[in-house]
Formats: C-alpha cells, sequence, structure tokens
C-alpha cells in the first residue's frame, strides 16, 4: 500500500504533470490548427515525440492511436508519430521477480523460466518457458510491475486536464477529443488485464477456428490477471522479407488469406485483433499465417458494420439519401445536425471516392483523405471507423513490403465485395432460399398482425440510433428541468401569498419573477 502511494506521488509530480499539459494542448492546438494561444505554441514534432516517449507506457499506447489521426495532425507529426514504437527495456530484476512472484505464489510450476524476455513492450515482456507437468513449451506474458495502477493514474490525469482544457473546445472539438480518449480508456484498461486477453484469445480461437490461420494455445489453468501462459509458436515475423523470401511460400496466396480474414473480422464477424503490426504476425515453417497478442481487440455491433458497408456504397454511387440514412445509423448525424455542412462533407466525399481517384490512391490515402475532410465539420467520426481504417491501412503496408504495385483498395476491395452479401446478412437467390422465404410467409402476417394489435393497444415500442435517442432524452431532460423549476416557483409564490403578512408579498412577487425567467429561458 505504501508504494503504491508513492508511486501515485511519483507519476503526479510537478514536471509530468507540466508534460502532459504540454502533451494535451499541442494536441488542442494541431486539431484546431492554430499555431498559439496565449504564450504557448505546440510542441514540435521531434519534440513531441521525447515527450511522449518520457510520460511512459499510456501515452505510448495513445500516440499509436493519434498516428493514424491525419483530423488531427499535420504530415510532419503524422510521420513522427509513426516511429513511436512500443519495444522498452526490460524490467529490472527485482521488478521482474516481483512481478512474476505475484502471478505465480508456486513458482515450481516452471521447470525451467528463462529470465530473458523474448520481447519487452510498454505493458508487459514474454518470456520461455516449461511446464513442470506436462513439459510443455510456453509463453509467459508477465505484466509489468504496477502498470495497472500507473494506466489508471495515467487516466485520471488526463481526464482532469481535459476539464480543464474544455471552456477553450468548440463542442466539435470537445466532443472528438472526449470521443478519442473514451475510446483509448477502455481499450488501454483491456490490455493490461491479462484476464481480458485470455477471454479474446479463447473467443477468437473459438470464432475464427475454421480461417486457416493459427492462435496461441492458452492455458486457463496457470493464467491470471497478472500473467498469461500460452503455447510457444515459432515462426518468422511477417515483415522480415530476407528470411521469408527464403522459404517455400507463395506471398500473395498468404496475403489473400490475410485480407480475407481480415474482412471476415470486421465487416462479417464484428471481433477483430485491433493492431495487426508486424511484431503480431508470424509465419511458421510450413507456412502457416501466426496471429499474436490479442490485448487490443474490438468489437464492431452489425448495426454499425453494415452502416460503414452502406455510407461506403453511398459515397462511391453518389446516392446523398442513403449516405444520410448510414450517417445517422453511424452516430455521425443527430436530428440537430445541419445539413448543409453534411452536404459540402458529401460533396468532398463523393469526390474522393470518383473511380478516377480511387484507381490512384492507397488505403491509407483514402483514410486520411476522410478524415481530412471530416476535420473542422459538427460531426464525430466513431472509433470503431477510425479502428477500421487504422487496421487497413496496416494490412495494406504489409502487402506493400512482398507484392509489387500492391494497393489496398486495389486488391482489398475486390474480396470486400464478394463478401458483401454476407456482411449485410444477405445470401444469394437459390430455389432453397426462395422456399424458405414461401415458408415464412404465415410467420410474418403473423408479425404484421402483432404490431398492428401493440399499435391499436398504445403498446407498440419504436427503438431508435443510440444517436438520436440520446439527442432526444438530452432535449427533454432540458425541458423537464426547465418545467421543476417553473412549478418550484409557483409553488413557493402561492406558499407565500397565502402568509398574507407584509413582507411575504415581496417574497411571493420574486418567486413569480423568477418562474417567469425560467419559463422564457427553457423557451
Amino acid at each position: 500500500m505504501l508504494r503504491s502511494f508513492w508511486l501515485v506521488l511519483y507519476l503526479c509530480r510537478p514536471q509530468r504533470s507540466y508534460a502532459i499539459f504540454r502533451f494535451l494542448l499541442t494536441v488542442f492546438l494541431l486539431f484546431r490548427r492554430r499555431r498559439r494561444w496565449w504564450l504557448w505554441r505546440p510542441l514540435p514534432p521531434a519534440a513531441l515525440v521525447e515527450n511522449i516517449r518520457s510520460l511512459g507506457a499510456s501515452f505510448l499506447k495513445l500516440a499509436q492511436v493519434l498516428a493514424t489521426r491525419a483530423d488531427y495532425f499535420d504530415s510532419d507529426y503524422l510521420q513522427a508519430l509513426r516511429h513511436l514504437h512500443d519495444r522498452m527495456p526490460s524490467m529490472s530484476d527485482k521488478d521482474r521477480l516481483r512481478a512474476f512472484h505475484r502471478a505465480f505464489p508456486d513458482p515450481e510450476v516452471f521447470s525451467n523460466f528463462d529470465h530473458q524476455p523474448l520481447a519487452s513492450a510498454s505493458i508487459g515482456q514474454v518470456h520461455k518457458a516449461v511446464l513442470r507437468e506436462t513439459h510443455s513449451v510456453v509463453a509467459v506474458k508477465l505484466l509489468r510491475e504496477n502498470i495497472q495502477l500507473q494506466v489508471r493514474v495515467d487516466i485520471r490525469l488526463l481526464n482532469l486536464f481535459l476539464k480543464i482544457f474544455r471552456p477553450l473546445f468548440t463542442d466539435q472539438t470537445r466532443h472528438s477529443i472526449e470521443s478519442l480518449l473514451k475510446a483509448f480508456s477502455r481499450v488501454i484498461l483491456q490490455e493490461v488485464s491479462m484476464s481480458q486477453e485470455l477471454a479474446n484469445l479463447e473467443h477468437f480461437s473459438q470464432v475464427y477456428a475454421d480461417s486457416g490461420v493459427r492462435f496461441p494455445v492458452p492455458y486457463p489453468g496457470y493464467c491470471s490477471d497478472h500473467a498469461l501462459v500460452m503455447s510457444f509458436e515459432e515462426g518468422i515475423r511477417i515483415d522480415d522479407v530476407a528470411s521469408i523470401k527464403q522459404m517455400d511460400i507463395t506471398f500473395p496466396e498468404l496475403m489473400q488469406q490475410l485480407v480475407v480474414f481480415y474482412v471476415e473480422q470486421m465487416l462479417v464477424k464484428g471481433f477483430f485483433h485491433a493492431d495487426p503490426h508486424p511484431g503480431n504476425l508470424l509465419i511458421s515453417p510450413k507456412g502457416e499465417l501466426i496471429l499474436l497478442d490479442f490485448g487490443m481487440v474490438s468489437r464492431i455491433p452489425q448495426s454499425m458494420r453494415q452502416a460503414m458497408i452502406y455510407a461506403v456504397k453511398a459515397a462511391y454511387e453518389r446516392d446523398f439519401e442513403l449516405l444520410v440514412s448510414a450517417t445517422r445509423k453511424m452516430g455521425v448525424l443527430t436530428e440537430d445536425s445541419d445539413f448543409r455542412d453534411l452536404s459540402s462533407v458529401a460533396e468532398n466525399l463523393f469526390e474522393i471516392f470518383d473511380s478516377d481517384h480511387l484507381k490512384a490512391s492507397s488505403m491509407q490515402e483514402l483514410a486520411f483523405g476522410i478524415l481530412n475532410v471530416m476535420h473542422d465539420q459538427p460531426f464525430k467520426l466513431p472509433q470503431d471507423v477510425i479502428y477500421v481504417m487504422r487496421v487497413s491501412s496496416l494490412v495494406e503496408g504489409i502487402g506493400t513490403q512482398y507484392v509489387e504495385n500492391f494497393n489496398g483498395i486495389k486488391d482489398i476491395l475486390p474480396i470486400l465485395r464478394q463478401n458483401l452479401p454476407r456482411a449485410l446478412g444477405e445470401g444469394g437467390f437459390s430455389f432453397e432460399s426462395l422456399q424458405y422465404e414461401l415458408m415464412q410467409l404465415p410467420l410474418t402476417a403473423s408479425k404484421a398482425r402483432k404490431v398492428v394489435e401493440l399499435a391499436e393497444q398504445g403498446e407498440l415500442v419504436v427503438r431508435m440510433a443510440s444517436a438520436d435517442r440520446h439527442y432526444l432524452l438530452e432535449r427533454l431532460g432540458k425541458h423537464l428541468h426547465g418545467l421543476g423549476r417553473l412549478i418550484f416557483f409557483l409553488a413557493l409564490a402561492f406558499y407565500f401569498q397565502q402568509l398574507q403578512q407584509g413582507w411575504t408579498i415581496y417574497l411571493s412577487v420574486a418567486c413569480l419573477a423568477a418562474a417567469a425567467v425560467s419559463l422564457f429561458r427553457s423557451r
């Protein structure tokens, strides 16, 4: 407990708090396209990178997310942030032993444990070991000492400084940055929980068992919230071009498998690995694709997946009405959105998705183009969409290393089109599907009759998009608060009038005036 107290004081020390202040101020100024706020200027790209490195694990992870946000940073900053990596020096022997004994109270579960880590990152480090009971060779992902507390303190500090900066934000800026930090907080808290990573790995192994991609096999009996024990997978990093070229592997086919796998994850199943950087992808000696590290996993609801597909379809076909419908379902638009703003955005999106423009673009250029169009607009791009664009750019980056003239749009979109019926929950026309629909007609008629009966009885329930529901409840709450104040002041005025004393007349008039002001403000 005392060590935790001193750690919190260390994390909140003035020098570090000032570094966080400069980091957030730089993000704010760059997002607003401003070069000065009073005496403050944004940090230059190199200084921003050093600032992030000094702040540690949480901010390194946040920088990885920001490195994909062309709506936040200019190209110079994006280039500098992409050079930030997640590799960190390994824990000291003292910290490693403390973390090991916390995760494994009985150290005898291993007949051999390699103290030199195979890899060391900001959240944890991986060691090779042998289980005493089964003699299985395993990989042990050991959480860094005190990393969970550090992440929680960092999130508190981020939110504190965000509240300090809040008066300086426009509504659009505030909502965008708050949405980003909220999504980041959720993801980073999952990453520092080995129990959550174990659940992600087990679920991935079940959902994608027939994908042809290998995953480590977990050993749940040895796992805890501080350590993950899984099978040791041997392979070559997917970006080790020289080593892979010596193997008997047809890389275009392997790349095709990777693209199909990610289309399946993002658009069909909605449960996807959100961090497919080269260190997390291995090629086995048999040429199999191996996926590692399930700390950053995201879920996209079917409604959001379908809305994203229809939004792209609308932009490609220049269908404004379909674009409005899709963006509302995605939560980009609400009832109070100004459609004049959307018209200008739509024209820019239609230009980006023009056939001639697409042929000359990469997936990364497409993503950055969309983000630039959305900048300074009163709409909020959902974080799910950001993750999909980030993953698409990373997959495209892998492909360009091996396949000459690999282009994410040219090579990925045909695969996407093939899987659209499955992603939209539709199937090809066949006699079996026709027979099924005919058999469902009596049930459909029964459901229609039930809807009419519920409407007649006043019990019909209508579901709304979450963004519209939030907007409606917010407006309703404002009116109810105004109504409550009005009733309160009128009741006080009536009460003071009943007392029939000289001084109470003035209080009654004051309450009536306050009720009138409340009525005026509610309008």
